[in-house]
């Protein structure tokens, strides 16, 4: 399965703007033979949704994205997503004119800079899904930006049957590197997932600069034994292809059962015991 990731700025609320952008990649795309292309978090609006003056959320079904995976390739894009009633940070897949499916950022960072919690709501619900283009079968998952920092996301997601995991990103640049350089934990990170849970991960990150804020880049694809095997420059757009193959993922798990054995009864007592004794629910 052919991979291609879009490492992109983009215009902050300009929706039109950056799905000619989206298109242009998805063409370029197309025409080094990828089967899917994963844009960063948010790569259609922009992340500082509260300094924007007007509302420019769209719709999952907005026929602007599914026509984008008419081009060809798949697609798994980022963007501010409205509902009747409420707004997510949502990443979703679209395959042949159809949103396949549609993953709501489920942990929003609300400390420091970051003020998610003000501008959307929290996803409910975490699924993998079919990879319909991989010649190898599989199933994927998708965790935006700060639900990979939560140690039982990416778990979850392979319990569910993931083989590789999606993490778009809109990841800048550390004002105090000294206390937390947010590149080392992603390099920690990336490669401790992968190689802890025997699964591809898919990580794409933004570049530009958007209100002070300085979106570094360096998209990567690290397979199930941890090793990076591509990665794009920081700093600067980028758009490299990269073959996986998801069957390799349950090669590994036969040979070194780490996620086989998940005991998830065990798991679920535990919980209930301690949501029961006035652990966060």
């Amino acid at each position: 399965m052919r991979i291609a990731l879009a490492q992109t700025d983009c215009a902050l609320g300009e929706v039109a703007e950056n799905i000619d952008h989206a298109r242009e990649q998805i063409k370029q795309a197309a025409d080094q033979g990828a089967d899917l292309v994963v844009f960063p978090e948010l790569s259609l609006h922009g992340y500082h949704l509260g300094a924007l003056k007007r509302d420019c959320s769209i719709e999952a079904s907005d026929p602007r994205l599914l026509e984008l995976s008419l081009l060809g390739p798949d697609v798994l894009v980022g963007f501010h997503e409205h509902t009747s009633l409420r707004a997510y940070n949502t990443s979703a897949t679209y395959a042949d004119g159809a949103l396949r499916h549609a993953h709501r950022k489920l942990y929003l960072p609300n400390y420091l800079a970051w003020e998610e919690r003000k501008h959307v709501s929290p996803g409910q619900s975490l699924r993998a899904y079919e990879l319909t283009k991989s010649p190898s079968g599989g199933r994927g998952a998708t965790l935006v930006c700060n639900d990979a920092w939560q140690p039982v996301l990416p778990w979850l997601a392979v319990q569910d049957g993931a083989e590789v995991l999606f993490v778009p990103t809109n990841s800048a640049a550390s004002l105090d590197p000294e206390a937390m350089d947010t590149e080392v934990y992603w390099d920690t990170l990336l490669s401790y997932t992968a190689r802890m849970l025997q699964c591809w991960v898919v990580f794409v990150n933004r570049v530009g600069n958007e209100l002070g804020a300085a979106f570094w880049g360096g998209s990567r694809v690290v397979d199930p034994r941890g090793m990076v095997v591509a990665q794009e420059p920081k700093w600067e757009p980028a758009l490299v292809t990269v073959d996986i193959d998801p069957s390799e993922a349950r090669r590994q798990r036969r040979a070194v059962p780490l996620v086989a054995e998940a005991r998830l009864g065990l798991i679920d007592r535990e919980v209930r015991r301690l949501i029961d004794e006035g652990g966060d629910s």
